[in-house]
């Protein structure tokens, strides 16, 4: 059945205009609240890289108990990411949401309290069991409004939220540390994990009396505007798979998608973690200035995830809409490990490198979406979400070691670049019958 022939307005160009009328509605009350979410939880997440500037020498910290603080975070996702994504499934995404935002902002504020290595093991690892599920959630949830040939947009929109948090958080950190250093007895990055935590915990409540569970449930619609939805989403969920739970752990595509992911996080997280300490190394030393800086290639990410998204639902094309961003940002990092002592010249690797990682993850997220369904869908996004991130842990632990033994980044940084590369490889391998329609 066609959407113009379950429909009652008379004509197709009346009813496209309709559709198109009420997906814009449904945009404008989820896109913009749902962005804000992350981009609260992905300052709590990365934070610690500023903090690290300075929290080191406070805490006599090595390059390497840093790097497996910053990553461990991604131990306790991988653990938890499947059953708080299957969680969410059964009991509602605006509970379960609130739940994981309200939590992680408690802990990331105790952040403030680490005085040895282990506490800052403990509260990572308790940050990634509080966070686990958001992201894997929020993907999820979005399957539950947009079909696939409008959501990989949607998907954009709302990573843009992970660029947009370094463009603010970059600056805001970097005032938050050079204002408040000594305050109250309190060093500059005690103030940060406390003075970044406290939105997530507001946003978390919010969730709770802004969003719903589902379109039936949304009394912001009228009939009419939920039938189009509704059947939409009935027409898109016949062409997807759904398997019980354990059977995604058996399925070669889902694996598949994990290695991928696991690629382009590899490369993401070395970006996130190690800007701020990449930037300084450029003769940089001013907290404030550095986070100006930041802004730059998270600015140009932006622009980037947005142009390749909508080339990507244009062209119904998703491989080499990854493939190609990826090695650009490969090649970018190469150029800003070349010329790292010229600020200008490295600055503009930087932001080609960020650039072309960011853009690829949300053209990555209509591979796996469009060929998964139901519990499938719940329990094989929050997987190949859980074990991609455990580049999370790889990737900043892998760089402090290197950088520890060899007292520079740079071999850290190129082995981020292979990865990039061959999740590029990786991706032209996916068969096109499965990701296009």
């Amino acid at each position: 059945m066609s959407y113009q022939q379950s429909t009652a307005l008379p004509g197709a160009a009346a009813s496209t205009s309709f559709e198109d009328s009420t997906y814009s509605k449904v945009t404008w009350r989820l896109i913009p609240f749902l962005f804000l979410c992350y981009v609260v939880a992905y300052l709590d997440r990365v934070n610690v890289g500023f903090a690290k500037l300075h929290m080191l020498k406070d805490l006599n910290f090595s390059e390497t108990a840093y790097g497996l603080g910053a990553g461990i975070f991604f131990i306790g996702y991988f653990f938890f990411e499947v059953p708080s994504n299957v969680l969410m499934h059964k009991v509602g995404a605006k509970v379960w949401i609130a739940r994981i935002m309200i939590t992680w902002g408690l802990i990331s504020g105790a952040m403030m309290f680490v005085s040895t290595p282990l506490h800052f093991y403990m509260l990572r690892f308790a940050l990634g069991i509080a966070e686990a599920g958001f992201f894997p959630g929020i993907i999820l949830y979005l399957t539950y409004w947009y079909p696939a040939q409008r959501r990989g947009k949607m998907v954009a929109l709302f990573m843009c939220a992970n660029p947009v948090s370094g463009v603010i958080g970059g600056p805001l950190s970097g005032w938050i540390m050079a204002s408040f250093a000594g305050v109250a007895g309190l060093t500059d990055w005690q103030w940060l994990f406390v003075i970044e935590a406290i939105p997530s915990i507001i946003v978390g409540i919010v969730v709770l009396f802004y969003i719903d569970d589902s379109i039936d449930k949304a009394k912001w619609l009228d009939a009419d505007e939920k039938k189009v939805l509704a059947e939409n989403i009935r027409l898109d969920s016949h062409q997807k798979e759904d398997h019980s739970v354990f059977e995604i752990f058996k399925n070669g595509k889902v694996w598949f998608m994990c290695l991928i992911h696991f690629c382009l996080v590899m490369g993401n997280y070395g970006i996130g973690f190690w800007l701020p300490s990449i930037i300084r190394s450029t003769g940089v030393k001013n907290p404030l200035d550095i986070g100006l800086l930041t802004m730059i290639p998270y600015s140009a990410a932006i622009v980037a995830m947005i142009l390749i998204s909508r080339s990507a639902d244009r062209h119904n094309e998703r491989r080499w809409h990854l493939a190609i961003p990826a090695v650009i940002g490969g090649c970018g990092l190469v150029f800003s490990v070349l010329y790292g002592d010229n600020t200008a010249l490295a600055m503009a690797g930087l932001a080609v490198g960020t650039a072309g990682i960011i853009a690829a993850l949300p053209v990555f997220w209509s591979l796996p979406t469009a060929f998964l369904g139901g519990t499938a869908a719940a329990a094989g996004i929050a997987w190949i979400n859980s074990v991609g991130n455990l580049a999370g842990f790889v990737s900043p632990y892998m760089i402090g070691w290197i950088k520890d033994l060899t007292q520079s980044t740079n071999n850290g940084i190129y082995s981020l670049v292979f990865m990039l590369f061959l999740g590029a490889v990786l991706a032209l391998l996916v068969p096109k019958h499965l990701v296009s329609k």
